[in-house]
C-alpha cells in the first residue's frame, strides 16, 4: 500500500477527491499527511475534517520554490510520517533536485491541460484563449522540467461555443477528480511502473 503525502497550496479539491476515493474503498492507499506552504489554505482544513495530519511549512523568504531549510524541514516531516509517495495537488512551488532525487519516481502531479500542450501556469486560460476545441487534464510523474514528466493518465473535455472560461474549468475540474484517484490506484496496483532513461522518464502499463 502506498503511504501517501498530499501537497497543496489552495482549496484542495483534488485532495478531497483522493480522500473520498480512499474512504469509499475505490483507492487503496494510506494518506499519512497533507502539507501546505500556505498557513490558512483550505486544503489543511479538509485534512483536519478527516483526521489526517495537517502540516504547514514556511518557505520564506523563497517565493516560488521549495529549497534550502524549508526543503530539509519537509523531508524531515515526510520521514517522521513514514511517507513513501507524494501527490502534488495544486502545489504552487518548484521542487528542486535534492527533493526530486530523494523521492525519485515517487512524485506525481495533476495539470489542467493535455500535456505536452499548455504547460506552466494558467494552462486552462491558455487553452481557452487559444481556441482549442478539446482540452483536459494530465496526471504525470514529476521531474526536473516544468510539466515534462511521463504521462500516467489523461481525461478530455470538449469546449463548446457556449462555454466561458469558468464553465470550461468546472468541467475540467470534474475530470481531474476522476483522473487523479484512478492514476494513483493504477500505481498502487502495480499497473504503472516508473522507469528512467538517459533522455526522459517513461511509463509502461
Amino acid at each position: 500500500m502506498l503511504k501517501l503525502a498530499i501537497f497543496g497550496s489552495g482549496t484542495g479539491s483534488n485532495a478531497q477527491a483522493i480522500i473520498d476515493a480512499v474512504e469509499s474503498g475505490m483507492l487503496d492507499v494510506e494518506i499519512k499527511c497533507i502539507l501546505s506552504d500556505v498557513a490558512e489554505a483550505p486544503i489543511l482544513e479538509r485534512a483536519r475534517k478527516h483526521n489526517i495530519p495537517a502540516l504547514y511549512f514556511n518557505c520564506a523568504p523563497l517565493k516560488s520554490k521549495l529549497d534550502g531549510a524549508a526543503e530539509q524541514k519537509v523531508l524531515q516531516i515526510l520521514e517522521e510520517h513514514d511517507v513513501d509517495f507524494i501527490a502534488l495537488a495544486g502545489f504552487m512551488r518548484i521542487i528542486k533536485d535534492n527533493f526530486l532525487n530523494t523521492y525519485a519516481g515517487r512524485i506525481v502531479n495533476i495539470h489542467p491541460s493535455l500535456l505536452p500542450s499548455f504547460p506552466g501556469l494558467n494552462s486552462g486560460k491558455q487553452a481557452f484563449d487559444y481556441g482549442v476545441k478539446v482540452t483536459g487534464c494530465t496526471v504525470h510523474y514529476v521531474d526536473a522540467g516544468i510539466d515534462t514528466g511521463a504521462i500516467i493518465n489523461q481525461k478530455c473535455i470538449s469546449i463548446e461555443s457556449s462555454d466561458t472560461l469558468e464553465s470550461m474549468m468546472e468541467k475540467l475540474h470534474a475530470q481531474e477528480h476522476i483522473a487523479y484517484p484512478e492514476a494513483l490506484q493504477w500505481i498502487a496496483e502495480g499497473q504503472i511502473h516508473y522507469k528512467e532513461s538517459q533522455d526522459a522518464a517513461g511509463t509502461v502499463r
